[in-house]
C-alpha cells in the first residue's frame, strides 16, 4: 500500500492486516511512535469526525499535524491549483489526508506527489477510511465479517460511505438490502460490479419484514448538499426515520450504524437501546486511522 484512495485498491489480506493492527492499537496504542512524522490535513470540505479522528490518531501516536481547513485565507483564493497546493503540502509533511468535493481529486493528488495520500472523501465517490472503520466496527459487534445480512438505508446514490462499504464487504459473502427511494438508488455501476462479483443483494423501498433478519442496519443521512435540485431533496428528505419502534423484533445482537452526522433519520430514543452503535463506530475511527497512518508510513509492526 502506497496510498489509500479506494476500497477497490485493497485485497482481503490488506484489509485483514489493517483490522488486526487496529485491534492491537486499541489495546496498546503506545506500541508505535510517530514522533518524527507529520501529517498534512487538506480538507477542502467540511468535516468533524473524519478530520478530528485523523488528528487524534496522529497525535496519540506522538505525531504532528499541519492543517488546511477550507480554502479561506489560503492561496487557493488567489487561484493556486490543486496540484501546486498538494506539492507544497508534500514538502511540509510525510503523508497527506485530504477531502475534496470533486470525485477523483484524491487520486489526482496521489499522482502529483511522492508521499502517501489518503482519500478522506472525494465528492459522492469514495470514503475508504470510513469503510475500514465500519468493517472494524462490524467485526467487533458481530464477531465476524462473514455471511452477514445488512440493510443499507437512505441516500445510496450520493452516499460515498456506502459506495465504499459494499466493495469492502464484498469478499466476505454478505447479503445486502439496498433500501432507498427510487431517486436515491445505488448507482448502476456499483450494482453491475456486485453482480459480476456474485454478491447477493435486493433493492427495496421500505424496511417491511426484513428487520428481524438483519445483523447490521446501516443508516445514512439524506445529504442536502449533494442535490443539484433542492426540490428533489425536499421530496425525499424524510424518506426513512428509524425509531426504537422500527427496531421491534430485531435480533439481540443487531446493531444500528451511521457514519454521522445525523439529522432526523435516527431518533434520539434509539440512543438508549442495545442496538445503537454509531457512537462506538465513531470512536473506532481513531484506532483504524492509526492503523492506516502507521501502515502507509511504513511504521506498522
Amino acid at each position: 500500500m502506497k496510498n489509500l484512495i479506494s476500497m477497490r485498491d485493497l485485497n482481503v489480506e490488506d484489509i485483514q492486516q489493517l483490522l488486526a493492527l487496529a485491534e492491537s492499537l486499541e489495546k496498546d496504542p503506545m506500541q508505535l511512535d510517530l514522533s518524527r512524522r507529520v501529517m498534512a490535513a487538506m480538507f477542502y470540505e467540511a468535516s468533524t469526525r473524519t478530520r478530528m479522528s485523523f488528528e487524534s490518531a496522529m497525535k496519540r501516536l506522538k505525531g504532528e499535524v499541519v492543517a488546511m481547513i477550507g480554502t479561506s485565507g489560503t492561496s487557493v483564493e488567489k487561484g493556486e491549483t490543486l496540484a501546486d497546493t498538494s506539492k507544497i503540502m508534500a514538502r511540509y509533511s510525510d503523508i497527506i489526508v485530504m477531502r475534496h468535493p470533486l470525485e477523483g481529486a484524491a487520486r489526482y493528488v496521489s499522482e502529483q506527489v511522492d508521499i502517501p495520500v489518503v482519500n478522506a472523501g472525494d465528492g459522492a465517490n469514495q470514503h475508504p477510511t470510513q469503510s475500514l472503520l465500519d468493517l472494524y466496527t462490524i467485526k467487533k459487534s458481530q464477531g465476524s465479517l462473514e455471511n452477514l445480512k445488512l440493510a443499507l438505508i437512505g441516500d445510496l446514490k450520493y452516499g460515498r460511505t456506502v459506495h465504499s462499504l459494499v466493495y469492502a464487504l464484498a469478499p466476505f459473502k454478505p447479503e445486502f438490502y439496498f433500501v432507498a427511494p427510487d431517486s436515491l438508488r445505488m448507482p448502476a455501476y456499483i450494482v453491475n460490479d456486485l453482480k459480476n462479483m456474485g454478491v447477493n443483494f435486493k433493492l427495496r423501498e421500505n424496511l417491511d419484514d426484513i428487520v428481524p433478519d438483519l445483523d447490521i442496519m446501516y443508516v445514512t443521512r439524506i445529504q442536502r448538499e449533494r442535490f443539484p435540485d433542492r426540490e428533489e431533496y425536499e421530496k425525499v428528505k424524510n424518506a426513512f426515520i428509524i425509531s426504537s419502534q422500527t427496531l421491534e423484533g430485531a435480533k439481540d445482537n443487531m446493531k444500528v450504524m451511521h457514519p454521522l452526522p445525523r439529522v432526523n433519520e435516527i431518533t434520539t430514543d434509539v440512543d438508549s437501546t442495545k442496538y445503537a452503535y454509531y457512537f462506538d463506530q465513531a470512536e473506532n475511527g481513531v484506532y483504524m486511522r492509526q492503523a492506516i497512518l502507521a501502515t502507509l508510513l511504513g511504521e506498522a509492526k
